[in-house]
Parts: C-alpha cells; structure tokens; sequence
C-alpha cells in the first residue's frame, strides 16, 4: 500500500483539495486498494472543520467529492506512515521538515516540482482563485499519480 499526504497550512484549501483530487485519480484508474490519501495542515487553525466552502464548491463542479473530510495538523507519526509528504508551497515544506524534524528527506517535496512550473501553488483563501488551484493541484497529481505508477 502507497500512502500520500498532502499538506498546506491550514488543511481547509489546497491539500484537501489535492486529497479529493487525487483520490479522484485513483479511483477512476482502479488504484484505489494500493495507494490510500490524506491530507494535514501545518498550523492547527481549522482542526475538524470540513474543507473551505470554495473549495467544496470548485470540486463540486468537476464531480469531485469531499464528503467525510476534516481538516487536521500534521503530527510526527505522518513522517513512518506516509510514503510521500507532499507540500502546496516552500514555506510549507519548510515547516514540514521542521515539524518532523527531516531537514532533507527525498518522501518530503513541493507537488508543483514534479511539473514543468517548479512554484508554489498559490493559496486561494488569500488570493480568491480557486480555479487556478484546481488547476495546478491537478496538474501536480497527475504527475504525482504517474510518479507512483511508475514506481510500482
């Protein structure tokens, strides 16, 4: 079993964007009983609440579900459990290397380094531009998807 987590800072927009997305992917590929996805917020912010209501709204319009997610902060377990931790931004790989005490490990990265954009996905609770997440979350999982295939 391949297990993803993806992480952002307050767990309620990017990752559990990634999280719907991806596991989206899986399913529609028949993967869904070997690679399992979760996602985490470095900061304890929105511990329980379910992801942004735009968040909810931009996957809705790609039939994309985000029924049972909670938002929860990254703990050090998530470093044995997790094959891939895979951060929105810098700022949040940073923080996620800190918080697990991991300065270098290859399992930690930022999505958008597995595509031709090498930035940090931009995050829509402050800029409002919930569509050019998807977007680049997309793009990001399917390379990540296809990293995990191949890895297989």
């Amino acid at each position: 079993m391949i297990r993803v987590l993806f992480v952002c800072l307050g767990n309620i927009c990017r990752s559990p964007m990634a999280e719907a997305v991806m596991r989206d992917l899986i399913e529609k590929r028949g993967l869904a009983d070997a690679i399992k996805v979760d996602s985490a917020g470095t900061s304890s912010w929105h511990v329980g609440e379910p992801p942004h209501r735009k968040t909810q709204l931009k996957l809705k319009e790609y039939g994309i579900s985000t029924s049972g997610m909670k938002s929860r902060q990254l703990k050090n377990d998530d470093f044995e459990a997790f094959d891939y931790i895979v951060g929105m931004d810098s700022s949040n790989v940073n923080n996620i290397r800190e918080m697990l005490g991991q300065p270098e490990h290859p399992k930690i990265f930022r999505l958008l380094d597995l595509t031709s954009h090498k930035k940090d996905i931009p995050d829509p609770y402050y800029t409002g531009d919930f569509q050019e997440t998807y977007d680049l979350v997309s793009e990001g999982c399917e390379a990540l998807l296809k990293k995990i295939i191949e890895a297989m």
